[in-house]
């Protein structure tokens, strides 16, 4: 069946895609240096065949495994990491390493407002059953956004109660409507959070983040990022999993809360994927080019249809993430079905909003892809809630994010027979 892309449609997405060459140069750039971190991170570390063979059982002296502990924590620019697909999501990464750093007593502070939807539920803000933070006694509080934007005086406020011996940071705008993070705005705030208190671990939740920039958290004062590896760093190959790297202690405490106290970092067998963790950690820069291409050009076309778009084409990302406001349900369940006609897997699929565990209203998600919830590759998901803004993410290839887009685009004008 050939896919039908009018010729309207079509000269929409040549012209906005001759309209993105500055852009797209500058992605390009960005993509060669991290590229080249990524290299030398692996002759660094006389990557071999040998480090490809995966373990059973407890996994114990998995050479690979360890080894690209050590991979991520130089690209990362820091003292540790954890690299495990026993992390069954990018939520499940941030618990370990929250659950790791905090005790009985102790208070957690949200620096931008509310964390992604999912994350309410781990720190008891809503009852998801037994296991909370708030169970365990840790107090939870957050800084909200002034203007829509992050508030540094709150921030340092907040930071100064000795009790605090944490404090997230999310890089992405999750489900919020403010723009996410440059690698320059959270240095500034963590030199504002030490400078109120030096003895609280900055954790910065880098999903969606990784290789846009050519700089990670970590290098500007983080303590600690967190992701999962069916995002950026996994490069589209990666089958499951998630990382946290930053200080030896907090990265230790993490994995004691992933296993056991005791065993720690020391069992989880890969089970034969190795291999594909590292050829997606060496594909992840160029991959993640081809996102953030593919998120620009989207903003591109839909704003030559009028649509409010965050960010704009134009400005420089600090994420995948594209938000389009779509502003009435319809209009957003087609653009979602357009989405899914492109995909290369589940593509006779039409996506309905439901109730998806872990958030507050039925959620639509167009995704078909590879590995199942791979948000590198090309998706669409968005709560049913005003404005009824999509929030647009992935594609392995420009080439076939930019067909999905204009497939959107067809049956959101309603060409597509």
């Amino acid at each position: 069946m050939a896919l039908h892309i009018s010729k309207q449609v079509r000269q929409l997405g040549e012209q906005a895609q001759t309209e993105l060459r500055e852009q797209f140069a500058r992605i390009d750039a960005i993509a060669q240096e991290n590229t080249q971190r990524v290299l030398e991170a692996f002759q660094d570390h006389r990557v071999a065949d040998a480090y490809f063979a995966g373990t059973t059982g407890y996994g114990y002296d998995d050479l690979g495994r360890d080894k690209l502990d050590e991979i991520y924590a130089q690209i990362f620019g820091t003292e540790a990491a954890l690299v495990r697909i026993q992390f069954v999501n990018g939520t499940h990464a941030i618990a370990s390493a929250l659950y790791g750093c905090l005790k009985a007593g102790d208070v957690l502070v949200s620096a931008v407002g509310a964390p992604y939807d999912t994350m309410l539920g781990v720190i008891g803000v809503v009852d998801k059953g037994h296991g909370s933070l708030k169970d365990y006694g840790i107090e939870y509080r957050q800084v909200e956004l002034l203007d829509n934007k992050p508030d540094l005086e709150g921030m340092a406020k907040a930071a100064a109660d000795p009790r605090v011996k944490a404090v997230l940071i999310q890089r992405s705008k999750g489900y919020s409507t403010r723009a996410s993070l440059s690698v320059a705005e959270i240095g500034e705030m963590c030199k504002v959070i030490k400078a109120a208190n030096p003895n609280a671990a900055i954790l910065v939740d880098n999903c969606y983040g990784e290789f846009v920039e050519t700089l990670e958290p970590t290098h500007v004062g983080a303590d600690l990022v967190v992701g999962s590896l069916i995002k950026n760093p996994g490069g589209g190959l990666a089958p499951t999993g998630g990382y946290i790297a930053g200080r030896k202690d907090l990265v230790e405490g993490a994995a004691m809360r992933l296993t056991v106290p005791g065993i720690g970092a020391e069992c989880g067998s890969t089970l034969g994927n190795n291999r594909l963790l590292y050829q997606g950690l060496f594909l992840a820069p160029h991959t993640v080019a081809q996102a953030v291409k593919t998120a620009v050009f989207a903003a591109r076309v839909m704003e030559l249809l009028g649509y409010e778009t965050e960010p704009h084409s134009s400005q420089v990302r600090h994420d995948i993430i594209q938000m389009i406001h779509m502003r009435e349900p319809e209009a957003l369940k087609k653009f979602c079905k357009g989405i899914q006609f492109g995909a290369p897997v589940d593509s006779y699929v039409t996506p309905e909003p439901w109730d998806m565990p872990g958030y507050d209203c039925p959620v639509i998600m167009a995704a078909g892809a590879f590995i199942q919830g791979a948000s590198i590759e090309l998706s669409a998901d968005a709560p049913m809630r005003e404005p009824y803004t999509v929030y647009l993410q992935g594609g392995l290839t420009f080439e076939s994010g930019r067909l999905g887009v204009l497939l959107a685009v067809e049956e959101l004008l309603g060409e597509h027979e």
